[in-house]
């Protein structure tokens, strides 16, 4: 148990139990408990594996090369579309993680075979999303804009694009462009 990491175990929320529950099964598979992103991570020689987080309705183990695991119990869970490598199991009880025990040790086994292997996950290219209608004909009217947004690095092009995308109607998606087009034009990203 990394000290470090004792914070988040020791908050009163209402998966206290199950999140302790959930550190004792990660750390019996030999992993190590690191901080990252606010949450215990667990890592297997440096690569990072698994991690607990929780939610209103629930707690998880999210598997970050999840979608290369073997899901013959139909567990695993993608958060939402555009995540292309994570995996979650969920959990809405103790007694639930209790009862999964076993099947959960055996996806963490897999999940550090597949680091053990070197496997890596093909992650979508940028040029692979779609853009918007709205951003595409303001990267046709301003070369600068489009110049701009070709030297951001990819994730903050992906960023950008999803966030642009995910706008129902049109006038919200133009709305969203034009708010942003002052930071692509510094070079920052969506959340810088």
């Amino acid at each position: 148990m990394n000290p470090k990491v004792d914070f988040f175990f020791e908050k009163d929320t209402q998966w206290q139990a199950a999140y302790k529950k959930l550190r004792t099964i990660v750390l019996d598979c030999g992993l190590t408990e690191e901080l990252k992103w606010g949450v215990p991570c667990y890592t297997y020689n440096g690569s990072n594996v698994v991690l607990i987080h929780g939610f209103k309705e629930y707690c998880a183990l999210l598997f970050h090369k999840g979608v290369l695991l073997n899901d013959g119990h139909a567990i695993l869970i993608q958060q939402t579309e555009n995540v292309q490598s994570a995996r979650q199991i969920r959990f809405t009880s103790l007694q639930e993680i209790v009862d999964l025990e076993r099947i959960i040790k055996t996806y963490i086994f897999e999940a550090v075979e597949v680091e053990k292997a070197g496997l890596k996950v093909e992650l979508k290219k940028t040029k692979e999303y779609e853009v918007p209608e709205e951003f595409q004909q303001k990267l046709n009217e301003d070369p600068e804009l489009k110049t701009a947004f070709e030297a951001l690095t990819p994730g903050r092009q992906r960023g950008y694009l999803l966030y642009f995308s995910q706008a129902k109607q049109s006038k919200t998606r133009g709305a969203r462009v034009e708010k942003y087009i002052p930071k692509i034009m510094e070079g920052l990203g969506l959340n810088d």
